[in-house]
């Protein structure tokens, strides 16, 4: 088994947040999650970018912000090639906010818009595969893309990264066929079993991210969630260093809250609650 986990052409891979104030952003999501920092930038180049890990696994990243970006956390999606990739979302009614740039020695990357206007990122991983340790206490559960139109999003996503949407009637799965296989082939072998044992759905393995309509008054967009044990405990913490809580609701699997960080991400803490039987 391979003990680094890696992410096949249309898998999300990695999150990462850009902010004004680095420092008090990191003393934020340490105490909050348990995170410790390091930088991936070399001292004598200018520039930071905050490598946060938990256990010793890169989980997630906090990046200083532009003054006219957005305060938010960003979902990568990993592709074979950034550059060809770029292309094809242009060429399917996209945008592209950044030009594919390396990044250093860790990868490629490109800053990119659906044509519902919901920002995300192409990562061609080098030498950073993406997130090391995910769906454990203080890490990335899932992203989900909550879009005003359905329908036209899968038109778009699914021949650019091999996606199948499925409606569960209470949700909706984004599907990339075979992720399941090449977990259980490098990472993670008991994966079905373990689903079968929570009565997960059908082709569960696979799922790669949600699909969702938008809050009232909101715009569509990429939004991350990270795992908690106990999200009341966890969003009491949020609040007491600084953030609020947008929302909270409770479904057979989970039990989530939505949290605005002191700075204006908005993040969901997320507590997996499978029904007994």
């Amino acid at each position: 088994m391979s003990k680094e986990r890696t992410y096949p052409h249309g898998v999300p891979c990695w999150v990462d947040t850009e902010q004004p104030d680095i420092d008090a952003a990191c003393r934020f999501y340490g105490e909050l999650f348990g995170w410790s920092f390091g930088d991936a930038v070399p001292a004598d180049a200018p520039g930071s970018y905050l490598i946060a890990s938990l256990d010793g696994r890169d989980v997630a990243a906090i990046a200083p912000s532009d003054d006219d970006a957005p305060v938010a956390w960003n979902t990568y999606i990993a592709v074979d090639d950034a550059d060809l990739s770029a292309q094809g979302v242009t060429a399917a009614g996209g945008t592209m906010t950044v030009a594919p740039a390396d990044a250093g020695p860790g990868g490629r990357m490109a800053g990119c818009a659906d044509p519902g206007g919901a920002r995300f990122r192409l990562w061609q991983a080098r030498r950073r595969l993406g997130a090391q340790l995910v769906n454990a206490p203080g890490t990335w559960n899932f992203s989900d893309l909550r879009t005003s139109d359905p329908a036209a999003a899968g038109t778009f996503y699914a021949p650019l990264f091999d996606w199948v949407v499925e409606d569960l009637g209470f949700a909706t799965m984004i599907r990339r066929p075979g992720y399941g296989d090449h977990l259980e082939a490098t990472v993670d072998p008991d994966i079905r079993k373990r689903q079968s044992q929570v009565h997960a759905p059908r082709g569960f393995e696979d799922v790669v991210a949600w699909l969702a309509p938008p809050a009232a008054g909101e715009a569509d967009q990429w939004h991350v969630s990270f795992t908690v044990d106990d999200r009341d405990d966890a969003a009491a913490g949020a609040e007491r260093l600084g953030a609020s809580v947008v929302s909270s609701e409770d479904t057979q699997w989970t039990k989530t809250a939505r949290v605005r960080d002191p700075q204006g991400a908005e993040l969901t803490l997320s507590q997996f609650t499978p029904p007994s039987s």
